[in-house]
Protein backbone atom coordinates (compact mmCIF):
# COMPACT_ATOMS: atom_id res chain seq x y z
CA UNK A 1 0.00 0.00 0.00
CA UNK A 2 1.50 3.31 -1.08
CA UNK A 3 1.74 6.04 1.58
CA UNK A 4 -0.66 8.96 1.19
CA UNK A 5 1.50 12.05 0.59
CA UNK A 6 -0.08 15.49 0.47
CA UNK A 7 2.02 17.24 -2.15
CA UNK A 8 0.57 20.65 -1.23
CA UNK A 9 2.29 20.40 2.17
CA UNK A 10 5.72 19.39 0.84
CA UNK A 11 6.94 22.96 0.16
CA UNK A 12 6.07 24.18 3.68
CA UNK A 13 7.75 21.11 5.18
CA UNK A 14 10.82 21.81 3.03
CA UNK A 15 10.83 25.45 4.16
CA UNK A 16 10.75 24.58 7.84
CA UNK A 17 13.53 22.04 7.36
CA UNK A 18 15.80 24.28 5.27
CA UNK A 19 15.20 27.53 7.14
CA UNK A 20 16.05 25.95 10.49
CA UNK A 21 18.92 23.98 8.95
CA UNK A 22 20.27 27.25 7.54
CA UNK A 23 20.06 29.24 10.76
CA UNK A 24 21.16 26.42 13.11
CA UNK A 25 24.88 26.70 12.23
CA UNK A 26 25.06 30.38 13.19
CA UNK A 27 22.30 31.54 15.56
CA UNK A 28 23.33 29.52 18.67
CA UNK A 29 27.01 30.39 18.26
CA UNK A 30 26.63 34.17 17.94
CA UNK A 31 26.83 34.90 21.70
CA UNK A 32 29.98 32.77 22.08
CA UNK A 33 31.46 34.36 18.95
CA UNK A 34 30.82 37.75 20.55
CA UNK A 35 32.54 36.49 23.70
CA UNK A 36 35.52 35.34 21.61
CA UNK A 37 35.64 38.78 19.98
CA UNK A 38 36.06 40.18 23.48
CA UNK A 39 32.64 41.59 24.41
CA UNK A 40 31.30 41.26 27.95
CA UNK A 41 28.05 39.59 28.99
CA UNK A 42 26.55 43.06 29.51
CA UNK A 43 27.41 44.09 25.93
CA UNK A 44 26.02 40.81 24.55
CA UNK A 45 22.89 41.10 26.68
CA UNK A 46 22.34 44.66 25.50
CA UNK A 47 22.81 43.65 21.86
CA UNK A 48 20.22 40.90 22.12
CA UNK A 49 17.86 43.24 23.95
CA UNK A 50 17.98 45.63 20.99
CA UNK A 51 17.69 42.76 18.51
CA UNK A 52 14.57 41.48 20.25
CA UNK A 53 13.01 44.95 20.20
CA UNK A 54 13.78 45.19 16.48
CA UNK A 55 12.11 41.80 16.03
CA UNK A 56 9.12 43.07 17.99
CA UNK A 57 8.72 46.01 15.61
CA UNK A 58 9.39 43.93 12.50
CA UNK A 59 6.92 41.08 13.03
CA UNK A 60 3.64 43.01 13.31
CA UNK A 61 4.75 45.54 10.69
CA UNK A 62 5.57 42.88 8.11
CA UNK A 63 2.44 40.96 9.09
CA UNK A 64 0.29 44.06 8.59
CA UNK A 65 1.88 44.81 5.19
CA UNK A 66 1.37 41.19 4.11
CA UNK A 67 -2.31 41.17 5.08
CA UNK A 68 -2.98 44.68 3.81
CA UNK A 69 -1.35 44.37 0.38
CA UNK A 70 -1.61 40.58 -0.06
CA UNK A 71 2.12 40.22 -0.76
CA UNK A 72 2.86 37.32 1.58
CA UNK A 73 5.08 35.21 -0.64
CA UNK A 74 7.05 38.14 -2.10
CA UNK A 75 7.93 39.52 1.35
CA UNK A 76 8.57 36.00 2.60
CA UNK A 77 11.15 35.14 -0.06
CA UNK A 78 12.78 38.61 0.08
CA UNK A 79 13.36 38.24 3.82
CA UNK A 80 14.83 34.76 3.37
CA UNK A 81 17.42 36.21 0.99
CA UNK A 82 18.11 39.07 3.41
CA UNK A 83 18.66 36.66 6.30
CA UNK A 84 21.10 34.41 4.47
CA UNK A 85 23.12 37.30 3.06
CA UNK A 86 23.44 39.16 6.37
CA UNK A 87 24.55 36.06 8.27
CA UNK A 88 27.14 35.26 5.62
CA UNK A 89 28.61 38.77 5.82
CA UNK A 90 29.31 38.33 9.54
CA UNK A 91 32.23 36.12 8.54
CA UNK A 92 33.99 39.28 7.29
CA UNK A 93 33.82 40.97 10.71
CA UNK A 94 37.23 42.67 11.19
CA UNK A 95 39.30 41.45 14.11
CA UNK A 96 40.10 43.62 17.11
CA UNK A 97 43.66 43.83 18.35
CA UNK A 98 43.65 42.49 21.87
CA UNK A 99 45.75 44.13 24.58
CA UNK A 100 48.77 42.34 26.02
CA UNK A 101 48.28 40.27 29.18
CA UNK A 102 48.94 42.09 32.45
CA UNK A 103 51.13 40.26 35.01
CA UNK A 104 53.05 41.07 38.19
CA UNK A 105 56.84 41.05 38.42
CA UNK A 106 57.54 39.85 41.92
CA UNK A 107 60.87 39.69 43.73
CA UNK A 108 61.48 38.15 47.13
CA UNK A 109 64.84 36.32 47.17
CA UNK A 110 63.96 35.11 43.65
CA UNK A 111 62.29 36.84 40.71
CA UNK A 112 58.98 35.47 39.44
CA UNK A 113 56.14 36.49 37.15
CA UNK A 114 52.64 36.07 38.62
CA UNK A 115 49.29 35.91 36.86
CA UNK A 116 46.02 35.55 38.83
CA UNK A 117 42.72 34.32 37.37
CA UNK A 118 39.49 32.63 38.41
CA UNK A 119 39.99 30.11 35.57
CA UNK A 120 41.73 27.07 37.05
CA UNK A 121 42.23 25.46 33.65
CA UNK A 122 44.80 27.94 32.32
CA UNK A 123 47.81 26.37 34.04
CA UNK A 124 46.82 22.90 32.78
CA UNK A 125 46.38 24.23 29.25
CA UNK A 126 49.79 25.95 29.31
CA UNK A 127 51.64 22.89 30.62
CA UNK A 128 50.02 20.62 28.03
CA UNK A 129 50.74 23.02 25.19
CA UNK A 130 54.29 24.14 26.00
CA UNK A 131 55.55 21.12 28.01
CA UNK A 132 59.30 21.80 28.60
CA UNK A 133 59.56 24.94 26.48
CA UNK A 134 61.11 28.21 27.59
CA UNK A 135 59.82 31.50 26.18
CA UNK A 136 61.76 34.72 25.81
CA UNK A 137 59.46 37.54 26.85
CA UNK A 138 59.52 41.30 27.05
CA UNK A 139 58.19 42.87 30.25
CA UNK A 140 57.04 46.48 30.09
CA UNK A 141 56.80 47.36 33.77
CA UNK A 142 55.57 50.31 35.74
CA UNK A 143 58.27 51.47 38.17
CA UNK A 144 57.95 53.50 41.33
CA UNK A 145 60.90 55.85 41.98
CA UNK A 146 62.18 53.90 45.00
CA UNK A 147 62.43 50.66 42.96
CA UNK A 148 64.95 52.12 40.50
CA UNK A 149 67.77 51.71 43.03
CA UNK A 150 67.29 47.94 42.91
CA UNK A 151 66.39 47.65 39.24
CA UNK A 152 69.61 49.37 38.14
CA UNK A 153 71.85 46.90 39.90
CA UNK A 154 73.91 44.57 37.75
CA UNK A 155 71.87 41.40 38.23
CA UNK A 156 68.88 42.94 36.43
CA UNK A 157 71.07 43.59 33.40
CA UNK A 158 69.42 46.86 32.39
CA UNK A 159 71.51 48.79 29.92
CA UNK A 160 72.89 51.97 31.48
CA UNK A 161 71.19 54.15 28.87
CA UNK A 162 67.81 52.56 29.80
CA UNK A 163 68.36 53.03 33.51
CA UNK A 164 66.49 56.32 33.57
CA UNK A 165 65.55 56.91 37.17
CA UNK A 166 63.06 59.63 36.20
CA UNK A 167 61.01 57.30 33.97
CA UNK A 168 57.82 55.57 35.13
CA UNK A 169 58.45 52.46 33.00
CA UNK A 170 61.23 50.00 32.29
CA UNK A 171 61.57 47.26 29.67
CA UNK A 172 63.08 43.89 30.63
CA UNK A 173 63.76 40.84 28.47
CA UNK A 174 63.66 37.57 30.37
CA UNK A 175 63.31 33.83 29.76
CA UNK A 176 60.29 32.20 31.43
CA UNK A 177 60.03 28.48 32.18
CA UNK A 178 56.58 27.34 30.98
CA UNK A 179 56.86 23.88 32.57
CA UNK A 180 57.69 24.94 36.12
CA UNK A 181 54.46 26.76 37.05
CA UNK A 182 53.71 27.19 40.74
CA UNK A 183 50.21 27.74 42.13
CA UNK A 184 48.98 30.03 44.90
CA UNK A 185 45.32 29.92 45.97
CA UNK A 186 43.88 33.28 47.03
CA UNK A 187 41.03 33.87 49.48
CA UNK A 188 38.75 35.40 46.80
CA UNK A 189 38.66 32.14 44.84
CA UNK A 190 41.29 33.15 42.29
CA UNK A 191 44.41 31.13 41.61
CA UNK A 192 47.78 32.74 40.93
CA UNK A 193 50.22 31.04 38.56
CA UNK A 194 53.87 31.65 39.41
CA UNK A 195 56.30 31.50 36.47
CA UNK A 196 60.01 31.16 37.20
CA UNK A 197 62.24 33.76 35.56
CA UNK A 198 65.42 32.14 34.26
CA UNK A 199 68.65 34.10 34.34
CA UNK A 200 70.70 33.45 31.15
CA UNK A 201 73.89 31.44 31.64
CA UNK A 202 76.13 34.28 30.43
CA UNK A 203 74.85 36.44 33.29
CA UNK A 204 76.45 34.28 36.02
CA UNK A 205 79.11 36.89 36.53
CA UNK A 206 76.42 39.48 37.19
CA UNK A 207 74.67 37.13 39.58
CA UNK A 208 77.90 36.72 41.59
CA UNK A 209 78.47 40.46 41.67
CA UNK A 210 78.40 42.19 45.04
CA UNK A 211 76.30 44.88 43.40
CA UNK A 212 73.19 42.75 43.35
CA UNK A 213 69.98 42.20 45.31
CA UNK A 214 70.20 40.59 48.71
CA UNK A 215 67.63 38.30 50.26
CA UNK A 216 65.95 41.14 52.10
CA UNK A 217 65.03 43.02 48.92
CA UNK A 218 61.34 42.94 48.04
CA UNK A 219 59.30 44.63 45.33
CA UNK A 220 56.20 43.95 43.28
CA UNK A 221 55.18 45.82 40.12
CA UNK A 222 52.68 45.52 37.27
CA UNK A 223 53.90 44.67 33.76
CA UNK A 224 52.61 44.02 30.25
CA UNK A 225 53.84 40.62 29.04
CA UNK A 226 54.81 40.16 25.39
CA UNK A 227 56.19 36.74 24.48
CA UNK A 228 55.26 36.87 20.76
CA UNK A 229 53.16 33.75 21.32
CA UNK A 230 49.50 33.90 20.29
CA UNK A 231 48.44 30.89 22.37
CA UNK A 232 49.94 32.26 25.59
CA UNK A 233 48.36 35.66 25.02
CA UNK A 234 44.93 34.11 24.31
CA UNK A 235 45.12 32.13 27.56
CA UNK A 236 46.24 35.06 29.71
CA UNK A 237 44.07 37.75 28.10
CA UNK A 238 41.63 39.33 30.50
CA UNK A 239 37.92 38.80 29.83
CA UNK A 240 36.37 40.95 28.56
CA UNK A 241 39.31 42.36 26.62
CA UNK A 242 37.06 45.12 25.25
CA UNK A 243 35.47 47.34 27.89
CA UNK A 244 31.77 48.12 27.68
CA UNK A 245 32.39 51.79 26.95
CA UNK A 246 35.00 51.07 24.27
CA UNK A 247 32.80 48.62 22.34
CA UNK A 248 30.52 51.29 20.85
CA UNK A 249 33.52 53.22 19.53
CA UNK A 250 34.79 50.28 17.45
CA UNK A 251 33.79 50.00 13.80
CA UNK A 252 34.30 46.23 14.15
CA UNK A 253 31.50 46.15 16.72
CA UNK A 254 29.12 48.08 14.49
CA UNK A 255 29.77 45.78 11.53
CA UNK A 256 29.09 42.71 13.67
CA UNK A 257 26.02 44.23 15.31
CA UNK A 258 24.76 45.70 12.03
CA UNK A 259 24.80 42.34 10.24
CA UNK A 260 23.13 40.70 13.24
CA UNK A 261 20.42 43.36 13.13
CA UNK A 262 19.69 42.83 9.42
CA UNK A 263 19.61 39.05 9.86
CA UNK A 264 17.24 39.41 12.85
CA UNK A 265 14.86 41.56 10.80
CA UNK A 266 14.85 38.91 8.08
CA UNK A 267 14.33 36.03 10.51
CA UNK A 268 11.51 37.81 12.35
CA UNK A 269 9.63 38.35 9.11
CA UNK A 270 10.22 34.82 7.82
CA UNK A 271 8.99 33.21 11.04
CA UNK A 272 5.78 35.23 11.37
CA UNK A 273 4.81 35.10 7.68
CA UNK A 274 5.83 31.43 7.42
CA UNK A 275 3.58 30.35 10.29
CA UNK A 276 0.65 32.32 8.85
CA UNK A 277 1.16 30.72 5.42
CA UNK A 278 1.31 27.30 7.07
CA UNK A 279 -2.02 27.79 8.88
CA UNK A 280 -3.57 29.18 5.68
CA UNK A 281 -2.49 26.09 3.73
CA UNK A 282 -3.74 23.78 6.49
CA UNK A 283 -7.10 25.54 6.71
CA UNK A 284 -9.40 23.57 9.03
CA UNK A 285 -6.55 21.15 9.77
CA UNK A 286 -4.70 23.63 11.98
CA UNK A 287 -4.07 20.90 14.55
CA UNK A 288 -1.55 19.46 12.06
CA UNK A 289 0.73 22.49 12.47
CA UNK A 290 3.08 20.66 14.81
CA UNK A 291 3.63 17.90 12.24
CA UNK A 292 4.80 20.51 9.73
CA UNK A 293 6.93 22.44 12.21
CA UNK A 294 8.74 19.31 13.42
CA UNK A 295 10.69 19.26 10.14
CA UNK A 296 12.29 22.46 11.35
CA UNK A 297 13.49 20.63 14.45
CA UNK A 298 14.96 17.89 12.27
CA UNK A 299 16.88 20.44 10.20
CA UNK A 300 18.06 22.33 13.28
CA UNK A 301 19.20 19.15 15.05
CA UNK A 302 21.15 17.69 12.12
CA UNK A 303 22.98 20.83 11.10
CA UNK A 304 23.63 22.17 14.59
CA UNK A 305 25.62 19.11 15.60
CA UNK A 306 27.37 19.09 12.21
CA UNK A 307 28.26 22.76 12.69
CA UNK A 308 29.66 22.09 16.16
CA UNK A 309 31.89 19.27 14.91
CA UNK A 310 33.11 21.36 11.97
CA UNK A 311 33.99 24.33 14.19
CA UNK A 312 36.00 22.13 16.57
CA UNK A 313 37.79 20.28 13.77
CA UNK A 314 38.74 23.44 11.83
CA UNK A 315 39.78 25.54 14.84
CA UNK A 316 43.25 26.20 16.20
CA UNK A 317 44.42 26.11 19.80
CA UNK A 318 43.94 29.84 20.18
CA UNK A 319 40.34 30.39 19.08
CA UNK A 320 37.37 28.86 17.27
CA UNK A 321 37.04 29.25 13.50
CA UNK A 322 33.41 29.80 12.45
CA UNK A 323 34.02 30.26 8.71
CA UNK A 324 32.47 26.92 7.72
CA UNK A 325 29.16 27.59 9.44
CA UNK A 326 28.64 30.87 7.59
CA UNK A 327 29.14 29.10 4.26
CA UNK A 328 26.69 26.40 5.37
CA UNK A 329 24.09 29.07 6.13
CA UNK A 330 24.53 30.80 2.77
CA UNK A 331 24.10 27.59 0.77
CA UNK A 332 21.17 26.18 2.75
CA UNK A 333 19.28 29.50 2.78
CA UNK A 334 19.62 29.61 -1.03
CA UNK A 335 17.96 26.17 -1.17
CA UNK A 336 15.21 27.47 1.13
CA UNK A 337 14.44 30.25 -1.33
CA UNK A 338 14.05 27.70 -4.13
CA UNK A 339 11.70 25.61 -2.00
CA UNK A 340 9.61 28.64 -0.98
CA UNK A 341 8.97 29.56 -4.61
CA UNK A 342 6.84 26.39 -4.79
CA UNK A 343 4.53 27.51 -1.96
CA UNK A 344 0.87 27.82 -2.95
CA UNK A 345 -0.77 30.37 -0.69
CA UNK A 346 -3.97 32.36 -1.10
CA UNK A 347 -5.54 34.59 1.54
CA UNK A 348 -9.15 33.44 2.15
CA UNK A 349 -10.19 36.49 4.21
CA UNK A 350 -9.42 40.19 3.96
CA UNK A 351 -10.20 42.29 7.00
CA UNK A 352 -11.40 45.81 6.16
CA UNK A 353 -9.92 47.16 9.41
CA UNK A 354 -7.01 45.00 10.51
CA UNK A 355 -5.74 47.15 13.36
CA UNK A 356 -9.19 47.54 14.92
CA UNK A 357 -9.93 43.81 14.71
CA UNK A 358 -6.60 42.84 16.28
CA UNK A 359 -7.01 45.52 18.95
CA UNK A 360 -10.22 43.86 20.11
CA UNK A 361 -8.15 40.95 21.37
CA UNK A 362 -6.92 43.12 24.24
CA UNK A 363 -10.48 43.33 25.58
CA UNK A 364 -10.45 39.63 26.43
CA UNK A 365 -9.00 38.66 29.80
CA UNK A 366 -7.91 35.28 28.44
CA UNK A 367 -6.03 36.93 25.57
CA UNK A 368 -4.36 39.41 27.91
CA UNK A 369 -3.17 36.54 30.13
CA UNK A 370 -1.99 34.74 26.99
CA UNK A 371 0.06 37.78 25.98
CA UNK A 372 1.58 38.04 29.49
CA UNK A 373 2.41 34.33 29.32
CA UNK A 374 4.23 34.93 26.03
CA UNK A 375 6.28 37.68 27.68
CA UNK A 376 7.30 35.45 30.59
CA UNK A 377 8.25 32.56 28.29
CA UNK A 378 10.35 35.04 26.32
CA UNK A 379 12.30 35.89 29.50
CA UNK A 380 13.30 32.26 29.99
CA UNK A 381 13.91 31.57 26.32
CA UNK A 382 16.33 34.51 26.12
CA UNK A 383 18.42 33.11 28.96
CA UNK A 384 18.75 29.75 27.17
CA UNK A 385 19.34 31.19 23.70
CA UNK A 386 21.93 33.75 24.72
CA UNK A 387 23.66 32.47 27.86
CA UNK A 388 23.39 28.66 28.14
CA UNK A 389 26.47 28.07 25.99
CA UNK A 390 28.23 30.91 27.81
CA UNK A 391 27.46 29.13 31.10
CA UNK A 392 28.78 25.80 29.79
CA UNK A 393 32.05 27.40 28.67
CA UNK A 394 32.46 29.07 32.06
CA UNK A 395 31.99 25.74 33.83
CA UNK A 396 35.06 24.27 32.18
CA UNK A 397 37.30 26.05 29.68
CA UNK A 398 39.50 22.93 29.71
CA UNK A 399 37.09 21.26 27.28
CA UNK A 400 38.75 21.09 23.84
CA UNK A 401 35.52 19.75 22.31
CA UNK A 402 33.18 22.44 23.65
CA UNK A 403 31.59 23.19 20.26
CA UNK A 404 30.96 19.49 19.73
CA UNK A 405 29.23 19.37 23.13
CA UNK A 406 27.17 22.41 22.19
CA UNK A 407 26.24 20.72 18.92
CA UNK A 408 25.05 17.66 20.85
CA UNK A 409 23.05 19.97 23.14
CA UNK A 410 21.15 21.37 20.17
CA UNK A 411 20.71 17.93 18.62
CA UNK A 412 19.13 16.55 21.80
CA UNK A 413 16.99 19.67 22.11
CA UNK A 414 15.63 18.96 18.63
CA UNK A 415 15.49 15.18 18.17
CA UNK A 416 14.68 14.09 21.71
CA UNK A 417 12.84 17.21 22.83
CA UNK A 418 11.14 19.32 20.19
CA UNK A 419 10.50 16.67 17.54
CA UNK A 420 8.30 14.30 19.59
CA UNK A 421 6.41 17.20 21.15
CA UNK A 422 5.80 18.90 17.81
CA UNK A 423 4.61 15.57 16.42
CA UNK A 424 2.21 14.96 19.30
CA UNK A 425 1.31 18.59 20.04
CA UNK A 426 -2.10 18.32 18.40
CA UNK A 427 -2.98 15.29 20.52
CA UNK A 428 -1.58 16.89 23.69
CA UNK A 429 -3.53 20.11 23.20
CA UNK A 430 -6.73 18.17 22.62
CA UNK A 431 -6.15 16.14 25.78
CA UNK A 432 -5.13 18.86 28.23
CA UNK A 433 -6.14 22.07 26.44
CA UNK A 434 -4.14 25.18 25.69
CA UNK A 435 -4.49 26.67 29.17
CA UNK A 436 -3.11 23.62 30.97
CA UNK A 437 -0.35 23.40 28.37
CA UNK A 438 0.67 26.97 29.24
CA UNK A 439 0.97 26.06 32.92
CA UNK A 440 2.99 22.96 32.05
CA UNK A 441 5.46 25.04 30.03
CA UNK A 442 6.04 27.40 32.98
CA UNK A 443 6.68 24.44 35.30
CA UNK A 444 9.08 22.89 32.75
CA UNK A 445 11.14 26.10 32.63
CA UNK A 446 11.39 26.14 36.43
CA UNK A 447 12.72 22.58 36.56
CA UNK A 448 15.13 23.20 33.69
CA UNK A 449 16.68 26.31 35.22
CA UNK A 450 17.12 24.77 38.67
CA UNK A 451 18.95 21.83 37.06
CA UNK A 452 21.21 24.24 35.14
CA UNK A 453 22.09 26.01 38.39
CA UNK A 454 23.27 22.68 39.88
CA UNK A 455 25.60 21.78 36.98
CA UNK A 456 29.26 21.08 37.78
CA UNK A 457 30.33 19.12 34.68
CA UNK A 458 29.07 20.68 31.40
CA UNK A 459 28.45 17.25 29.83
CA UNK A 460 25.69 16.59 32.37
CA UNK A 461 23.64 19.22 30.55
CA UNK A 462 22.67 16.67 27.88
CA UNK A 463 19.84 14.89 29.77
CA UNK A 464 18.46 18.26 30.91
CA UNK A 465 17.92 19.21 27.25
CA UNK A 466 15.10 16.66 27.01
CA UNK A 467 12.97 19.31 28.72
CA UNK A 468 13.27 21.44 25.58
CA UNK A 469 10.33 19.45 24.25
CA UNK A 470 8.12 21.06 26.88
CA UNK A 471 9.76 24.50 27.05
CA UNK A 472 9.97 25.04 23.29
CA UNK A 473 8.19 22.30 21.32
CA UNK A 474 4.96 22.39 23.32
CA UNK A 475 5.28 26.13 23.94
CA UNK A 476 5.67 27.08 20.29
CA UNK A 477 2.84 24.84 19.10
CA UNK A 478 0.59 26.25 21.85
CA UNK A 479 1.47 29.86 21.07
CA UNK A 480 1.10 29.55 17.29
CA UNK A 481 -2.15 27.56 17.33
CA UNK A 482 -3.78 29.70 20.04
CA UNK A 483 -2.90 32.85 18.10
CA UNK A 484 -4.38 31.32 14.94
CA UNK A 485 -7.60 30.41 16.77
CA UNK A 486 -8.26 33.83 18.29
CA UNK A 487 -7.20 35.84 15.20
CA UNK A 488 -10.16 37.59 13.50
CA UNK A 489 -10.57 36.59 9.82
CA UNK A 490 -8.13 38.35 7.51
CA UNK A 491 -5.67 39.23 10.31
CA UNK A 492 -3.91 35.87 10.64
CA UNK A 493 -0.45 37.09 9.62
CA UNK A 494 -0.80 40.27 11.68
CA UNK A 495 -1.81 38.22 14.72
CA UNK A 496 1.11 35.82 14.35
CA UNK A 497 3.40 38.84 14.06
CA UNK A 498 1.85 40.48 17.12
CA UNK A 499 2.23 37.38 19.28
CA UNK A 500 5.78 36.87 18.04
CA UNK A 501 6.54 40.52 18.79
CA UNK A 502 5.21 40.23 22.34
CA UNK A 503 7.19 37.03 22.92
CA UNK A 504 10.43 38.25 21.40
CA UNK A 505 10.27 42.03 21.53
CA UNK A 506 9.16 42.31 25.14
CA UNK A 507 10.02 38.92 26.66
CA UNK A 508 13.26 37.99 24.92
CA UNK A 509 14.59 41.55 24.97
CA UNK A 510 13.98 41.94 28.69
CA UNK A 511 15.39 38.48 29.39
CA UNK A 512 18.53 39.25 27.40
CA UNK A 513 19.17 42.47 29.29
CA UNK A 514 18.40 41.08 32.75
CA UNK A 515 20.33 37.88 32.01
CA UNK A 516 23.40 39.85 30.94
CA UNK A 517 23.33 41.95 34.12
CA UNK A 518 22.88 38.92 36.38
CA UNK A 519 25.60 36.92 34.62
CA UNK A 520 28.00 39.80 35.13
CA UNK A 521 27.09 40.38 38.80
CA UNK A 522 26.25 36.97 40.32
CA UNK A 523 27.48 34.42 37.73
CA UNK A 524 25.72 31.78 35.65
CA UNK A 525 24.71 29.33 38.37
CA UNK A 526 22.95 31.92 40.53
CA UNK A 527 21.32 33.50 37.47
CA UNK A 528 19.68 30.22 36.48
CA UNK A 529 18.65 29.65 40.10
CA UNK A 530 16.92 33.06 40.26
CA UNK A 531 15.09 32.40 36.99
CA UNK A 532 14.10 28.90 38.13
CA UNK A 533 12.46 30.13 41.34
CA UNK A 534 10.73 32.93 39.40
CA UNK A 535 9.19 30.44 36.95
CA UNK A 536 7.91 28.21 39.75
CA UNK A 537 6.19 31.28 41.22
CA UNK A 538 4.79 32.19 37.78
CA UNK A 539 3.44 28.64 37.40
CA UNK A 540 1.55 28.89 40.70
CA UNK A 541 0.16 32.36 39.89
CA UNK A 542 -0.93 31.30 36.38
CA UNK A 543 -2.63 28.16 37.69
CA UNK A 544 -4.52 30.10 40.38
CA UNK A 545 -5.67 32.83 37.97
CA UNK A 546 -6.97 30.28 35.50
CA UNK A 547 -8.86 28.51 38.29
CA UNK A 548 -10.42 31.83 39.21
CA UNK A 549 -11.38 32.55 35.60
CA UNK A 550 -12.94 29.11 35.37
CA UNK A 551 -15.90 30.51 37.31
CA UNK A 552 -16.25 33.37 34.80
CA UNK A 553 -15.80 31.22 31.68
CA UNK A 554 -18.83 32.03 29.60
CA UNK A 555 -18.59 35.82 29.73
CA UNK A 556 -14.97 35.88 28.64
CA UNK A 557 -15.49 33.32 25.87
CA UNK A 558 -18.43 35.29 24.50
CA UNK A 559 -16.22 38.38 24.43
CA UNK A 560 -13.78 36.61 22.14
CA UNK A 561 -16.29 34.79 19.94
CA UNK A 562 -18.02 38.07 19.10
CA UNK A 563 -15.06 39.05 16.89
CA UNK A 564 -14.63 35.68 15.11
CA UNK A 565 -16.12 34.22 11.95
CA UNK A 566 -18.74 31.48 12.65
CA UNK A 567 -16.42 28.59 11.73
CA UNK A 568 -13.49 29.90 13.76
CA UNK A 569 -15.77 30.70 16.70
CA UNK A 570 -17.09 27.14 16.75
CA UNK A 571 -13.52 25.84 16.57
CA UNK A 572 -12.58 27.94 19.57
CA UNK A 573 -15.63 26.96 21.60
CA UNK A 574 -14.83 23.32 20.99
CA UNK A 575 -11.33 23.68 22.44
CA UNK A 576 -11.10 21.69 25.64
CA UNK A 577 -9.36 24.48 27.50
CA UNK A 578 -12.57 26.52 27.13
CA UNK A 579 -14.60 23.56 28.30
CA UNK A 580 -12.47 22.35 31.21
CA UNK A 581 -11.04 25.62 32.55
Amino acid sequence: MRPNINKDLLPIKAHYFLFNAGTAPVVPFMPTLAKQLGYSSIVVGTMYTILAVIGMLTKPLVGFLSDRYQRHRMLFISCEILTGLAFFLITFTPGVQKPLPVVELHHESTTTVRYCSSDNCISTNLKNHFQNQTLTCKLHCQIEPFIWNDMCKECFQIKPENCNRSSEYVDLIRDINMNDIGMDQLTDGKTCMIFTVIQPADDLEALESTDCLDNSTYFNTTCELNCNNEYLHSQLAESPVISNSDAVSLYQFWWFFGMLTISWIGMAAVVSIGDAICFAILGERGHLYGKQRLYGSVGWGIFSILAGILVDSMSTDTEKDYTAVFWMTAIIMALDVLASIKLKHTQTHLSPNILKDVGQMFLSMRCVIFFIWCVFIGLGTALIWNFLFWHLENLSSCQDSMKTLQGFVMAIQCFCGELPFFFSSGWILKKIGHINAMSLVLFGFGVRFILYSMLQDPWYVLPIELLNGVTFGLFYATMASYASIVAPPGTETTMQGLVGAIFEGIGVSTGSFVGGLLFDSVGGGHTFEIFGVSFFIAFIVHFCIQKYLQRHQSADTDGIVKYLAPTDAMHMLNEQDFIRT
